[in-house]
């Protein structure tokens, strides 16, 4: 933080320094000099913290909730006693179906009053079914505090411009970053722009814009890098490129340093939970925020995977008494990580891998996930862009937006590459489109798989 103090925002007149901060900075403030602290804290500390406050949520779900009554009266809940791992992680799991076929039954009437007004959204709905998701003032602080220690641990110069390409925003510059930094630092401007714009437009923009920083959807910045480079556009000026709200492709990161030679800075979270980790400063793997979720990472016998091993991810959010989400499959998987080079002792997620659905199902019936780098199959024919949907165990339709029809030996050495790619002869079917839609939320994916079980 030491480059940013002369930035810090002062509430007194005729105080600059030491900076004295107003009644919503001191607070964020606070809570910086924790997390600043917690982050090195060993494992075994963090969790007995976690226990901690878990054992409050639980005791507010089972007084407030007959739901969560239910189901922690038949685990044998004690709201006397400080929960463990081995009891925990014996409760029955939360999925997205419970969630949207409870709706308000889950929603909390007694939410402690300190906590503030209770909040509500709606998930983008990737898989078609979003779901109604309730929070407080309380969980949007704990959001503020993440982005803020996201923005300190990247160490990024609040005084640069931030360019943010997002959906539900207009084409804008607004004075400051946002609400996580504005209530602490004097920052640079942010300049908006909606994310159904055009790429080439996109790109324009970001030209005359001129940022330091730049924030969009994944696949976004990847489709932005690597038209930036065919068109030669190389963003000088830009320190870093920051993404959310999908998976970092094999190449993305190659990509955004081959078109700007900047560092790509990722984030996992998720809208009805929050943020759930951040990307190591020193490394590409992420640290779970473990001061505001518990982060399981399970295998199909709902057992506890080991570094190196893939599993579904589950979520329990430590602060929101409106919705209680305990034991929560949000429908991810990631790969679990062992202890971090940085000295953090807070856990490590591997790698992010996506949803179910982008999971590649071989005809034997085993699963595995598809990696097919654009620097292969981009070099097989003039493809700018693809996307694969299994449509049977041994069928994928190929989705292709080309210069032209391919030509018979272009679409075969095309196939070939990718089946080998994929580690088998799947039968593909081309079609050719002008554009390959994206999903109402405007994520986009490489490979939807629509085999069922």
């Amino acid at each position: 933080m030491n480059e940013n103090l002369d930035l810090l925002r002062s509430a007194l007149a005729g105080v600059v320094w030491p900076a004295v901060p107003n009644d919503r900075g001191a607070p964020a403030l606070a809570m910086q000099f924790q997390l600043e602290q917690t982050q090195w804290w060993p494992p075994a500390e963090l969790e007995r913290c976690q226990m901690q406050q878990l054992q409050l949520v639980l005791r507010h779900a089972h007084a407030a909730l007959p739901f969560w009554r239910g189901r922690l009266d038949a685990a044998g809940f004690k709201a006397d006693t400080i929960p463990g791992r081995e009891w925990f992680s014996t409760l029955p799991l939360l999925t997205r179906a419970d969630i949207q076929t409870l709706g308000d039954v889950l929603l909390s009437r007694q939410i402690p009053s300190r906590h503030g007004a209770l909040t509500q959204g709606e998930t983008s709905g990737s898989t078609g079914r979003p779901i109604t998701y309730y929070g407080t003032e309380l969980t949007q602080f704990f959001w503020r505090a993440f982005t803020l220690r996201d923005h300190l641990w990247q160490q990024r110069d609040f005084s640069g411009k931030l360019a943010a390409i997002r959906l539900k925003v207009e084409q804008e510059e607004t004075k400051g970053w946002g609400p996580a930094t504005d209530v602490v630092f004097k920052t640079g401007p942010c300049s908006l722009l909606n994310l159904r714009t055009d790429i080439d437009a996109q790109l324009d923009w970001l030209q005359r814009e001129a940022p330091q920083y730049l924030i969009t959807n994944a696949q976004n910045l990847l489709w932005l890098a690597r038209r930036s480079s065919e068109r030669g556009i190389r963003l000088t000026g830009l320190k870093q490129a920051r993404c959310f709200g999908g998976v970092v492709a094999d190449d993305t990161r190659a990509a955004v340093r081959e078109a700007w030679g900047v560092g790509l800075a990722d984030m996992y979270t998720a809208e009805e939970v929050g943020y759930i980790a951040l990307q190591c400063p020193q490394t590409e793997h992420y640290h779970v925020q473990a001061e505001s979720v518990i982060v399981e990472i399970l295998d199909d016998a709902n057992m506890v995977c080991a570094p190196g091993q893939i599993g579904r991810v589950v979520i329990t959010a430590l602060h929101n008494f409106a919705m209680p989400l305990i034991r929560y499959a949000l429908g991810d998987y990631a790969e679990a990580g062992g202890a971090c080079a940085c000295g953090r002792g807070l856990p490590v997620i591997r790698r992010i891998m996506g949803r179910e659905r982008n999971i590649l199902v071989l005809p034997d019936g085993r699963r595995h996930w598809p990696s097919f780098p654009s620097g292969k199959w981009a070099a097989a024919a003039p493809v700018h862009q693809l996307q694969m949907i299994q449509k049977k165990r041994d069928e994928i339709l190929l989705r292709v937006v080309a210069v032209r029809e391919l030509s018979i030996e272009e679409r075969q050495r095309l196939i070939a590459v990718l089946q080998d790619c994929l580690g088998y002869p799947f039968k593909m079917e081309l079609e050719y489109l002008s554009e390959i839609p994206r999903a109402a939320n405007y994520k986009f994916e490489d490979f939807v798989s629509e085999i069922e079980g």
